[in-house]
Formats: structure tokens, C-alpha cells, sequence
């Protein structure tokens, strides 16, 4: 269901998105004859599924501002820096930190950690737009610069999706075909995907994604689901056509689509009522899936050099036991994360925007 402005089967999803990640991540960590199964070797793929769920919930959380002529993009930009900065900014010092304390220490990581002509690009969140020259600290974080780009561009996005709200399929069809255009384009210039861009390319990575789930998002208001049935059905269509076409390695721009799909009927089943993902513990999940994803590379740096350490390892490839403890460990480190980081800084900024709003309606004469 929905509860205000919260879809909560949207948020169980993002956990989803991130053990993808994670999961594409850790697996060449793990000692075995068994190669990256297809279906993981598609987990960068989960970035593309939270650029699609960023589009369709913040034209969920600020549409109507929009309509009514009441959004404020300062207040806007505010609140989205304050959602994913302070953790940013903390996993950064962390990385800084690790990176010397290694280098102290003789444990190996990769040079381009600590690469200092990146740092300014880090710290104002344009590392993806083109201005690091080195994929550096917590390399993660490029997706969460390519999303600042996203914000600040959103209202573009927010008129144009109000624009064809009477025509939503016209919307849907243009972002999918956005999207198409854009990948088949940009891998005949690059010779590379356009989903596998991070540092070089990741702003241009978000559009067709950003614009697909703006689109979605006013099929979705335009079209109000009348069927849970119909709803499942197209929620269980999407999550089968993922796993397998992604399991037979299918093309991007095949699998990308059907990532909306899955985020749309999930949203019009919680329109009918079901509880399909909207289970606590999973909604939670969702909930620190921002920290999840942020620590799962500097954790996998901590535990990988530690372990070759200590057990003699050589080749960085961890025993089946040994990597399940260090795959599940993210999620307790990920919630220490979200409950000591995340969450009080993005209140803590949030009371300032308060105080600053209250100020300023105080020195406005009656």
C-alpha cells in the first residue's frame, strides 16, 4: 500500500537493487571453479533500477508542488543533498582514511584510491560529469554524482512528465525509446556500454533511466491499477523476463525497460491494496540500502586485505564460509551506518532548513 507519500513495496525493492550491486561486487571474491553466474554478472544493473525508482518517487513526493506552482528547487536541492551527502562525505573520510592507514600497514589496494586530483571532484559531487580523472576513494559514490545531476536538472524532467500527463503512454514510449536510441548511440561512438559508464560518462548514464521512471511515474497517476490480478500479473512478467534474460546475458536495453515495468506494477499493486514487499523487515532493508551499497566496496577492501592477511590468501579469494560471513556482515555494518550517519544527518540538515525557513517567515513583515 501506500502510506502518504511512501510506496512501500518501492522501498523493499531498493534492497533488492543493492544486494545486486553487492552481490556483482563480492562474488569474484569467493573461491570457487564456478564463474560469475549471468544473472549477477548483470548486478551493475541495479544502479539503473534506483536511477528509475529515484525518477518515479520524486515525481511521486513532488508532482503536485509542481501543479500548484508551490516547488521550491532550493528547498528541494536541500532536502536531496541532505538525503545523500553526509554519508558521502563520511564514506570519503573513511576511504582517505584507509587509504593511508593502508599504506602504512604494506596492505595492498588499488593506487587510484587515494588519487588527490579527484578529491575536489568527490567533495562537490562532479566526479561522474567528467572532472575525476581517476576512478578514486569510494568509487561507489559515482552513481550518487550522476544522481546530483538528476536533481539539479529535475524540474526539466517534472514539466516534461507534466506535460503528457493526458498522454502517458506517449511519455513511457519516448523515454523507452530515449533510451534505446541513447545506448545503441553511445556504445557505436565509445565502444562500451552506456551501462557500464561510472566516472566518464555517469550523468549521461542517468538520463534515459531518470526520464523512463518520470514517465512511468504519470502512467502510473494517469492510470490507476483495477486489477490486482492484472497488477501481479505484470509485476511476476517483468521479474521472469529480468532473471532470464539476464541469465542468457540478453541486451541491456532489453533488461533496463523491464526494470520499470517491475517498478511500476509493483506501485499499482500497492495501489490495490496487496502487501506484496511491504513486510517490515524488508521495507527496512529498503530503507538502508543507501548505506548498504555506499560501505559494500570499502568493506570489501577491509575484509579481503585483512583475511589474505591473516589466512595467508594469496589470490584474495575467500573460503564459501568465510565469504558468507563477509557478504552478510553488510547489512549490520550498512544499519550501524544508516542509524549513526545517515539518518541523524539528514534530520540534523533537516531542522536547519526549518530553522532557516522559520527565521526568514519572522522577518517578513505582517
Amino acid at each position: 500500500m501506500t502510506d502518504g507519500q511512501t510506496i512501500r513495496p518501492l522501498t523493499s525493492l531498493r534492497f533488492f537493487a543493492a544486494a545486486w550491486v553487492v552481490l556483482f561486487h563480492y562474488w569474484p571474491k569467493l573461491h570457487t571453479d564456478i564463474a560469475l553466474p549471468a544473472l549477477l554478472d548483470k548486478g551493475y544493473l541495479g544502479v539503473e533500477l534506483f536511477f528509475i525508482l529515484s525518477g518515479f518517487i520524486l515525481c511521486h513526493v513532488y508532482r503536485t508542488a509542481l501543479e500548484e506552482g508551490r516547488f521550491r528547487y532550493g528547498h528541494f536541492l536541500w532536502a536531496r543533498l541532505a538525503r545523500v551527502y553526509p554519508l558521502h562525505l563520511a564514506t570519503l573520510a573513511g576511504m582517505i582514511i584507509l587509504g593511508v592507514g593502508a599504506g602504512l600497514l604494506g596492505l595492498s589496494i588499488d593506487r587510484n584510491i587515494l588519487s588527490w586530483e579527484s578529491l575536489p571532484a568527490n567533495i562537490f559531487l562532479v566526479q561522474a560529469w567528467g572532472f575525476a580523472p581517476a576512478a578514486a576513494f569510494n568509487h561507489p559514490s559515482w552513481s550518487i554524482s550522476a544522481e546530483w545531476f538528476a536533481y539539479l536538472t529535475f524540474p526539466v524532467f517534472g514539466w516534461a512528465a507534466l506535460a503528457l500527463k493526458d498522454r502517458p503512454l506517449v511519455a513511457v514510449g519516448g523515454a523507452v525509446l530515449l533510451m534505446v536510441g541513447l545506448y545503441s548511440a553511445f556504445e557505436s561512438l565509445t565502444g562500451f556500454p552506456l551501462t557500464r559508464a561510472t566516472i566518464a560518462w555517469g550523468a549521461l548514464r542517468i538520463i534515459p533511466c531518470f526520464a523512463l521512471g518520470c514517465a512511468l511515474h504519470a502512467f502510473w497517476r494517469a492510470r490507476p491499477a483495477v486489477s490486482r490480478l492484472l497488477a501481479g500479473l505484470g509485476t511476476g512478467f517483468c521479474l521472469v523476463g529480468v532473471i532470464t534474460v539476464s541469465s542468457f546475458s540478453g541486451p541491456d536495453a532489453l533488461i533496463v525497460p523491464l526494470l520499470g515495468g517491475l517498478i511500476l506494477f509493483l506501485a499499482r499493486l500497492a495501489q490495490t491494496g496487496a502487501k506484496v514487499l511491504e513486510q517490515g523487515p524488508l521495507v527496512y532493508l529498503g530503507e538502508i540500502s543507501y548505506s548498504i551499497y555506499m560501505i559494500c566496496v570499502p568493506w570489501k577492501i577491509v575484509f579481503v586485505n585483512l583475511a589474505s592477511r591473516f589466512l595467508q590468501i594469496s589470490d584474495e579469494r575467500l573460503p564459501l564460509g568465510l565469504w558468507l560471513v563477509f557478504l552478510v556482515s553488510v547489512v549490520p555494518l550498512a544499519a550501524c551506518s544508516y542509524h549513526l550517519i545517515e539518518n541523524p544527518a539528514r534530520a540534523r540538515m533537516k531542522l536547519w532548513s526549518d530553522s532557516w525557513d522559520a527565521r526568514r517567515r519572522s522577518a517578513v513583515p505582517a
